[in-house]
């Protein structure tokens, strides 16, 4: 192929990866449930990490809590938006048949199914940035009236503290593999029903297993491997020394979860019809 001809089909994969990506964004901030749910997403995340900060108690120095998760507990909840939000962003499509449309407007399935992963990953991110914002702000506000106090060896939760930093980033970067999670899971199963099951079931199956599991050996093996136990890893500001996966390990586990589930899907939707 000339250079020509090489540069006219780049120029043409570019337009058409733009052309993905505005139409995906159309959809996407279109659709009605999609502006609830990412409220649902703020709002659940904030609102559970305000109740479990309130209930936690420390009176005295050395308590064994851990103030960042603490706080953070709302995205244990969240991220099951975060999926459901994934999930529909797809398979909402195959039950309408507007994928169809979807595929003959674009040929290139993997470019329609990495505009798809971009724009829900962007508002994953905004969203999940706000709920993490929120939760860190509660706690900050509550905490302190629990006891988690410098005299007890907790300081005041700060972004400026590289490990509260480290746990409220990879917080929100949890939410966005998760995302991705639910979309590869969507994509490959395509209806909404079974692949929300399916979704929600990698991330909270996996923790029910292990506490059923009599084996400290399994446990910790289940633990290192689950997505959700791994991925949320990354909260831990406290007794990293004791953990079965250390933070930025477990946020690889989740990840190598994502890639698995995008590639099946991706492989999928080439291989079978709309």
């Amino acid at each position: 192929m000339s250079c020509v001809a090489r540069q006219g089909t780049q120029r043409a994969d570019l337009r058409g990866a733009r052309y993905a990506l505005h139409a995906e964004w159309t959809k996407t901030r279109t659709a009605g449930g999609t502006v609830w749910l990412l409220l649902a997403l703020v709002a659940a995340t904030v609102a559970l990490g305000a109740a479990v900060a309130t209930a936690t108690r420390c009176p005295a120095a050395g308590c064994g809590q851990d103030p960042a998760k603490v706080s953070l507990s709302g995205v244990d909840l969240g991220q099951a938006v975060v999926a459901i939000l994934a999930v529909l962003a797809i398979s909402g499509e195959y039950g309408t048949g507007m994928i169809r449309v979807t595929l003959t407007a674009m040929p290139r399935r993997t470019t329609v199914l990495a505009a798809k992963a971009t724009v829900l990953t962007g508002l994953v991110l905004v969203a999940g940035t706000v709920a993490v914002l929120g939760s860190v702000l509660a706690g900050r506000l509550i905490l302190p009236g629990n006891g988690f106090t410098p005299a007890h060896g907790y300081p005041l939760l700060s972004l400026a503290d590289g490990p509260y930093l480290r746990a409220a980033a990879g917080s929100v970067l949890y939410l966005s593999l998760v995302g991705l999670l639910g979309l590869g899971v969507a994509t490959a199963i395509r209806d909404s029903a079974a692949a929300i099951g399916v979704a929600l079931g990698l991330l909270y199956l996996f923790p029910v297993i292990a506490a059923a599991v009599s084996s400290p050996q399994w446990q910790r093996h289940l633990e290192q491997i689950a997505p959700m136990s791994a991925g949320l890893a990354i909260q831990a500001t406290t007794g990293l020394r004791g953990m079965t996966v250390s933070p930025w390990a477990g946020i690889g586990v989740l990840a190598a979860w994502a890639a698995g589930a995008m590639l099946a899907g991706g492989l999928l939707l080439r291989l079978r019809d709309a």
